[in-house]
């Protein structure tokens, strides 16, 4: 029979090794973890105001550089952030979608958080999630929404200029409408496109076009399969103007891509990347 501190010592033998087994255990977990990437997805909103753009430029402030910034700060790792598209200098977006790939164990349900804390308050990343290792923002979009925003009143507002466009000429909405419909569908988009850009295929699906008017601002809701460099733009700057260009210069404008036929570049600050869709 075993006596009192022959128990005791036992216990404390085993109760050690079980110990130490589990020490073993919690680093071997965590070793795995840091050599192991998750893919993290992001919904973030951001005001455009004082951002050149969402694609990184060296000595200058874009919402990629800011979130990878950051990122780095948060996980010690160097990343890179993809978006599902680049939106200009002054463009703000509610939803905008983009993944990073990282190795740091921070559990997801406080990523969030901690990487809005250090985000200045012109960006905040509004929801996260993990997603599939194969799932690219950008290549794997369906349908996008953009969203442009104009006032008609005859004074023009101080709070808010830079998430609207100041426009303070008559229009004639029920017109503006009805020529929406016009651009339903497929159709060469050439004339409605920045001649600054380099891309050959100018061909691109619309699937719905809304134009809302609340008091003196107007809401043009644009939904597509993408959209050229400045198209929603130059669309709005089109329809303001129907009276004058004619819906006979649009149809037009899809056959010939004559870039004179359509209207000027709205400027960016009334422009919002609104929604952003995939294939479940």
């Amino acid at each position: 029979m075993l006596s009192i501190k022959k128990v005791k010592l036992i216990t404390i033998l085993v109760k050690n090794e079980i110990n130490i087994k589990f020490t073993i255990y919690k680093l071997k977990t965590f070793s795995y973890n840091k050599t192991m990437k998750r893919k993290i997805l992001m919904i973030v909103e951001y005001n455009g105001t004082n951002f050149y753009g969402w694609q990184k430029q060296a000595g200058r402030r874009t919402v990629q550089g800011e979130l990878e910034e950051k990122l780095f700060l948060l996980t010690k790792e160097k990343c890179t952030v993809e978006g599902s598209g680049r939106t200009d200098k002054g463009v703000h977006a509610l939803n905008q979608v983009a993944t990073v790939d990282i190795s740091s164990p921070i559990p997801l349900k406080n990523f969030k958080q901690a990487l809005n804390k250090l985000l200045s308050s012109d960006v905040v990343v509004k929801k996260v999630s993990l997603c599939k290792d194969d799932f690219h923002p950008r290549f794997d979009v369906k349908r996008k929404t953009y969203e442009y925003v104009v006032d008609i009143s005859k004074t023009r507002r101080a709070i808010d200029y830079n998430l609207i466009t100041y426009y303070p000429y008559n229009v004639d909405i029920e017109r503006m409408k009805k020529a929406s419909s016009l651009f339903i569908g497929k159709h060469n988009f050439k004339a409605f496109c920045s001649a600054h850009t380099n891309v050959t295929n100018y061909e691109r699906e619309i699937f719905d076009f809304k134009i809302s008017k609340h008091d003196n601002r107007i809401k043009f809701l644009i939904t597509g399969s993408g959209f050229l460099y400045n198209m929603v733009r130059i669309i709005v700057g089109t329809l303001l103007n129907i009276e004058k260009i004619g819906e006979e210069n649009i149809l037009k404008a899809f056959e010939t891509g004559d870039r004179s036929l359509t209207g000027k570049t709205m400027p960016p600050n009334g422009l919002y990347l609104k929604k952003v869709e995939y294939l479940k």
